[in-house]
């Protein structure tokens, strides 16, 4: 992928430039899993920006980037190199996932159905990006596509639709042009439970 090269020449820098974009608020989206969080994987997480905001947490960078896992380590951050689409992580290993300001870059829904198998049973993926609708948007898509980036944005609504096409019940954590969204794994009662209706023909709510 053009984009891997691309982050590798800018991992000595681009926390300089990403430092001035907001992001919200991951670790509030762990409130809306079912289990305890304890160990988190940190999905195409670059330089671990988002790794070393989240204290207390048994977290590791996973990137497909060698230059910016160089700058995840210096950091003291254990790293994983990676395909996001095809993790190699163990299905049902980790109580949350994290992906902020890299779903754009990736096969998203192939990305979200990785994170998705890896997750525990009331675990949650927490996903943060930005709408590419309204001036801000648009001028950001602009960016990135002059710099040479394959980038592929999706709206609020639009991102949802790919964490319930996975399983995954999803709630908005934040919006406007940077949002959140949390994505949570069903429980393996609640997974019997839609089993069950489906077999009596009673409706299921998603």
């Amino acid at each position: 992928m053009a984009d891997v090269a691309r982050f590798d020449r800018l991992a000595a820098v681009y926390d300089r430039f990403e430092g001035a974009i907001p992001r919200p608020d991951v670790a509030s989206g762990f409130a809306y899993a079912e289990r305890d969080v304890e160990r988190v994987l940190d999905l195409a997480g670059g330089t671990g920006r988002t790794a070393a905001a989240l204290p207390g947490y048994d977290v590791t960078v996973l990137d497909a980037a060698a230059g910016m896992l160089r700058e995840a380590r210096a950091k003291g951050l254990p790293v994983v190199r990676g395909d996001a689409t095809r993790l190699p992580v163990a299905t049902g290993s980790v109580d949350a996932v994290v992906v902020t300001d890299a779903l754009h870059h990736l096969d998203a829904p192939a990305a979200v159905g990785e994170a998705t198998r890896v997750l525990r049973p009331g675990g949650v993926l927490v996903a943060c990006d930005y709408d590419p609708r309204g001036p801000l948007g648009r001028a950001l898509v602009a960016a990135e596509h002059a710099a040479g980036f394959d980038s592929t944005f999706y709206a609020r609504g639009e991102l949802a639709a790919v964490l319930a096409g996975a399983g995954l019940g999803v709630h908005a954590l934040e919006a406007g042009f940077a949002y959140a969204l949390v994505g949570i794994k069903p429980t393996e009662r609640a997974e019997r439970d839609s089993r069950e209706r489906r077999e009596r023909g009673e409706p299921v709510r998603g």
